[in-house]
């Protein structure tokens, strides 16, 4: 497999010990144009407090005009290609519209392999190319490199980033279904075919191997292994896939649902010089809002013209108590009609992907998927993709090791990470700020679980923690739970 490469970019960075600063780029960064893309100083050893880029040189950054455009040298267009996808290309698995009745065809003769709702949420993941290279359901040597190494080794010898195994299970009866035939359909829950595998390899599923090092326990409660592993085949199948057709959920949010490739004409369309990431699960608060609106400021101030904002909030499987997707993009809608984010310079879409709550070894795929998406920065918190200990009254994962590993992971080296300092509620100013640890009695932290706790009781937040509009439509949305609660109690008790 040929990959094309570009050559590791000295950072750009800040340093997190300055007071104006929310942010610092890791060492890691992605050439612009040249004509567009800031100028760097010669190499120089700053000193940084955070030990995490300590054993790093830090490049110093120097903001300087672009050079002027002349008819032997014209400016050239700026394009999506802020950053290469990974394996130098896109991958697109989805059958071209003139050749899907014959591929249709030709499935329905094939031996059938019915997939779950979360499996087809995987089909429309790789089939996009969220995980470019892949070009399907991992093959054992495949699985091997993503569960041992979180990366892959393609054939010039480059590494590329995948940390979460993407896999298709199947039991014994599929398995003695399928035989010796190379090829496959996948058949949704509905019954409508989906997709064909090629060329397929079937092997065994050491489900305790997986759950280990992915999760980094074992312990009863984790809400992916909970909903998908546990009740999975014994056996795992890999292969190429081949989409009939675009996948589409006809819930009214389709046309969020951008591709990579979609993202980045879009990109390409706005002229976008930098495009910032902002992964999220949860409604979009003051303190959410601070961060993304600081990032875009720092950029604008290192030189960059005109970087976006791709507010990305996940969108496939999520655990029961999280607040669903259809709400969310209500609630961030609300958040970009009341200008606490600039809709003309955010881009509101879905990301597909099942969430798994692996906290840093998810974050990485989280990441890697932007890659491919055109995004150049990737912002990251506290915890990133992390949740309670299932048993324990703990965080599973150390909060502050998703950043870190982000910084390090094997693969990544081309987008430049985004730590951001914590924002809480300043109870002083009555609004979210950056927390100050002088005065740390000041500051009210409020939890996606208090916030939850907030709108189930009909309260209202402090004021300035969310915009009114967008915390109308939490509030409704568990008073409508909570309608549904009464009207089944007399339905139990009649029972």
């Amino acid at each position: 497999m040929a990959i094309l490469t570009l050559p590791p970019a000295r950072a750009i960075a800040t340093s997190t010990s300055s007071s104006s600063s929310s942010f610092s780029t890791s060492t890691r960064g992605v050439s612009l144009p040249a004509a567009t893309r800031p100028r760097l100083a010669a190499p120089a050893a700053l000193s940084l407090g955070n030990s995490l880029y300590r054993s790093n040189p830090i490049t110093a950054y120097i903001p300087m005009a672009p050079a002027a455009a002349t008819a032997s040298s014209p400016a050239p267009a700026v394009r999506s290609s802020l950053i290469e996808p990974d394996g130098g290309a896109l991958v697109d698995l989805v059958v071209p519209r003139e050749e899907r009745a014959a591929r249709r065809a030709e499935a329905a003769g094939l031996p059938r392999v019915g997939i779950g709702a979360i499996d087809l949420e995987w089909v429309h993941v790789v089939g996009e190319g969220w995980a470019s290279p892949l070009r399907g359901f991992m093959r054992e040597e495949e699985y091997l490199q993503s569960l041992h190494f979180n990366s892959f080794r393609l054939d010039d010898g480059s590494v590329v980033n995948m940390s979460l195994p993407i896999v298709l299970a199947i039991g014994d009866a599929e398995k003695e279904a399928i035989g010796e035939s190379p090829d496959v359909t996948l058949v949704a829950p509905g019954g409508d075919l989906v997709a064909i595998l090629r060329r397929v390899q079937i092997f065994k599923h050491n489900k305790e191997e997986r759950i280990a090092r992915t999760w980094g326990t074992t312990a009863p409660g984790l809400p992916y292994v909970e909903q998908v592993i546990n009740p999975a085949g014994n056996w795992l199948i890999g292969g190429d896939l081949e989409v009939l057709a675009p996948i589409k959920y006809n819930d009214g949010l389709d046309h969020y649902r951008l591709s990579p490739g979609e993202l980045r004409k879009e990109f390409d369309k706005r002229g976008a010089d930098a495009v910032f990431a902002f992964q999220l699960r949860n409604p979009v608060h003051n303190g959410h809002a601070l961060l993304m609106n600081d990032t875009r400021r720092r950029l604008l101030e290192m030189g960059y013209r005109n970087p976006l904002l791709l507010l990305h909030p996940l969108g496939g499987f999520t655990k029961a108590d999280d607040v669903p997707l259809a709400v969310r993009l209500e609630q961030h809608r609300k958040v970009l009609e009341d200008g606490v984010l600039d809709p003309e310079t955010t881009i509101l879409a879905i990301f597909p992907s099942p969430m798994h709550y692996a906290g840093p070894t998810e974050v990485q795929w989280h990441a890697k998927a932007r890659i491919n998406a055109g995004a150049n920065f990737y912002i990251v918190g506290r915890d990133p993709a992390g949740m309670s200990h299932p048993l324990e009254k703990r965080d599973l994962y150390d909060p502050d090791h998703g950043k870190k590993v982000l910084s390090m992971a094997p693969g990544l080296e081309k987008l430049n990470i985004l730590p951001f300092r914590v924002a809480a509620y300043d109870t002083l100013e009555k609004k979210m700020a950056f927390f100050d640890p002088s005065r740390a009695q000041d500051f009210l932290f409020i939890s996606g679980t208090k916030m939850r706790a907030y709108a189930r009781n009909g309260e209202n937040p402090p004021d300035g923690f969310m915009c009114p509009s967008g915390w109308k439509v939490l509030v409704n949305y568990y008073k409508s739970l909570q309608a549904e609660e009464t009207d089944q109690k007399p339905a139990a008790l009649a029972a």
